[in-house]
């Protein structure tokens, strides 16, 4: 799968959101004191542990934003495999801009990075079987571009960007309906025929109903991997298969094993941890700042 950069009009507005929460009201007092403005420096991006690279043009921004003579040289892009020491890019220009972007830069990094990273490690689980790991909608407020990109960048795939996406009827919904076949019945009375229709079921039986109306996928949720393969010898290729519900890299292979084409986690984007990246000053003198 090739990896498509993300427009810079698609995350400029949330670094700037960022710097300018991070400098408030009177700036950076502590680099505003210390560094003057003629200083330049050559800086290192560099990975404190072993992971799975992603964010690097929004962490570029924060540096661009507040000079745009900043120079970025990336050494290991988007979706590289990283080992620990291994520089990921370099970013030289003025050191009062890179010292003041430094940390708006490495959130954003370390945090799209730490997704990546646990993507990478569930992608490569479930390597011998078809599966695709997706991503949810459980997503940071106001990050979710950023974080489903993360997730391609470790080599999985996105579920609905937003609600407008498709149809996708979960269990409450089927309660308020008053069952799965009204549910189903307006569902596709209130959308056009190009939206498709997947449908959230707990059991064998629900499923069982859901294949007699007709949907283009079904959401397998907390079911058993002995249920699951079940569930697909039902379904017999009629629709999508999606499990979904307490995946983890361990139990990941015994779910992918099921035959299922889809296996959808929240946790990839609400709760990975961050990678360990550093910023590293050097110049060719060793020394952290030079002359202009």
């Amino acid at each position: 799968m090739t990896l498509i950069p993300l427009p810079s009009f698609l995350f400029e507005p949330l670094v700037r959101a960022a710097l300018a929460e991070d400098l408030g009201r009177a700036g950076d007092l502590t680099t505003d004191a210390i560094v003057p403005r003629d200083l330049t420096a050559k800086t290192v991006l560099v990975a404190r542990q072993p992971g799975v690279v992603a964010g690097l043009d929004v962490a570029g921004a924060a540096f661009r934003l507040m000079d745009p003579e900043v120079k970025v040289v990336v050494d290991k892009p988007d979706g590289s495999k990283v080992a620990a020491g291994a520089i990921i890019a370099s970013v030289s220009g003025r050191a009062h801009a890179l010292l003041t972007a430094e940390r708006v830069a490495l959130n954003f990094l370390c945090h799209l990075s730490g997704i990546a990273t646990v993507t990478a490690g569930i992608v490569e689980a479930v390597k011998e079987h078809k599966a695709q790991i997706v991503c949810t909608r459980k997503t940071t407020p106001g990050l979710r571009t950023l974080e489903k990109y993360a997730v391609r960048a470790g080599g999985g795939g996105n579920h609905r960007f937003g609600l407008d996406d498709a149809v996708l009827i979960k269990d409450n919904h089927i309660a308020i309906a008053g069952g799965i076949r009204p549910a189903l019945e307006r569902a596709r009375a209130g959308v056009g025929h190009m939206v498709k229709i997947e449908l959230e079921v707990d059991t064998l039986a629900q499923l069982e109903e859901a294949l007699a109306l007709g949907v283009d996928a079904v959401l397998l949720d907390n079911m058993s991997p002995d249920e699951l393969r079940i569930a697909v010898s039902m379904v017999k290729g009629r629709a999508l298969t999606e499990a979904s519900g307490r995946v983890t890299a361990a139990t990941a292979p015994a779910i992918a094993a099921s035959g299922v084409d889809l296996i959808s986690i929240g946790w990839l984007t609400h709760s990975a941890p961050t990678l360990d990246i550093g910023l590293d000053y050097a110049t060719e003198e060793e020394t952290p700042f030079a002359e202009a």
